[in-house]
């Protein structure tokens, strides 16, 4: 059987100066969410433009220019014309 060997007394270990340094974690910033794509065709665009761009259209055409169009069977112009007379008769 072996001996019990003395301990030896040995200055006590700083730990914290024998660990290395933890890194710093890399900042992570979140994914940027994906981006949707549209196609459009070009009636779809002229659609969209067309509606866009109706309501000031219709506003600003003479009376002149609503009669002719309604009259060529353009429902908003009739239209149009039937809210002028409603109003005119109020």
């Amino acid at each position: 059987m072996a001996a019990i060997q003395p301990v030896q007394n040995r200055p006590p270990v700083d730990l914290a100066a024998a660990a290395p340094a933890p890194k710093p974690a890399p900042e992570t910033k979140p994914p940027a969410p994906a981006a949707d794509t549209v196609q459009i065709s070009s009636a779809g665009q002229a659609a969209l433009h067309q509606s866009l761009s109706t309501p000031a259209h219709e506003a600003a055409e003479t009376l002149a220019q609503t009669t002719k169009e309604a009259a060529g069977g353009d429902s908003q112009a009739r239209a149009k014309l039937a809210r002028e007379e409603a109003a005119s008769k109020a």
